[in-house]
């Protein structure tokens, strides 16, 4: 497979700036870290269509050969982008919080996430890549290996959509933003691989609505380019599956937030997992009241 170099093209601004305390130009850096995700992309679809084994972690969750193509690919790119920043990888996640509660900038990355929608080859996955500051997700990217399709957005800067021609060219980014919810129409989107019942009573208590089933971090990129209202995810998720996605929602104009109302924080403790929590296009809506 030949790998994309110049997706989207490169601008003339030096991204070894991405070194410094300050993180360079985050434009240059962005679009390096796209074509990145879209190299990992290209590792991951060299085994989608293999005949390939699934091993089991300890948390019973599937791991492939792509998940770990992708992961080398990402670590030994971000290595060379920014050597001095730590990188947090799900295939990496051993990291004792005695040594991650000294970084205040770090990757965190999901090579494959929705790997069971992988393994079901409904191109319903992603690769995910995020630059934390502060315990914020400053930078996000997300790529669809499956469609081509990136999603991405850095602090300040807005959210932006990048899909192919049916020619298999790139078209150029889009700005996307999230909508207002309206009193007629109830959009949401909802795990295609997680159901539970704090979601159903949730979806109970709503009422009348539209669901779009979905995989991987794909359900929240649906609440960031306006075509769903929310993504409640009531269920254990990992800091690396929504990291990337809370910048690209937010930069979107939406939030997501805890069930208590406080945005995701990242790094903050021992364990990796996230609270239950609502990705929200509308931040004036009061989504909790069905919780």
């Amino acid at each position: 497979m030949t790998e994309t170099t110049d997706y989207p093209p490169k601008k003339s601004s030096d991204a070894n700036d991405a070194n410094n305390d300050s993180i360079g130009n985050s434009d240059s850096l962005t679009q390096n870290i796209i074509q990145l995700a879209v190299l990992a992309g290209q590792r991951i679809m060299d085994v989608y269509g293999t005949d390939f084994d699934v091993e089991k972690k300890a948390d019973d969750s599937p791991l492939t050969a792509a998940d770990m193509a992708a992961h080398n690919t990402i670590v030994d790119g971000l290595t060379k982008l920014t050597p001095n920043l730590p990188i947090l990888s799900e295939e990496s996640a051993s990291i004792p919080f005695t040594e991650r509660n000294q970084w205040q900038r770090y990757w965190l990355v999901d090579p494959l996430d929705g790997t069971r929608e992988f393994c079901k080859r409904n191109g319903e996955f992603t690769v995910n890549i995020a630059l934390i500051d502060n315990h914020d997700a400053v930078l996000g990217v997300i790529y669809t290996p499956v469609t081509g399709v990136t999603y991405y957005a850095s602090r300040d800067t807005g959210a932006f959509k990048i899909t192919l021609n049916d020619d298999k060219s790139h078209e150029d980014a889009i700005a996307i933003q999230s909508r207002n919810k309206t009193p007629n129409s109830t959009i949401i989107a909802g795990s295609r691989s997680h159901r539970g019942d704090s979601l159903k009573a949730f979806l109970g208590r709503v009422g009348e609505h539209e669901i779009i089933s979905m995989g991987s971090s794909l359900k929240s990129c649906l609440v960031a380019e306006g075509l769903a209202d929310i993504y409640p995810r009531l269920g254990p998720t990992s800091e690396w599956d929504t990291a990337a996605a809370q910048c690209i929602v937010e930069e979107a104009g939406g939030c997501i937030v805890q069930t208590d109302g406080q945005s995701l924080k990242y790094n903050t403790k021992d364990s990796l997992l996230n609270p239950h929590f609502l990705a929200i296009g509308d931040p004036s809506f009061d989504w909790r009241r069905y919780l």
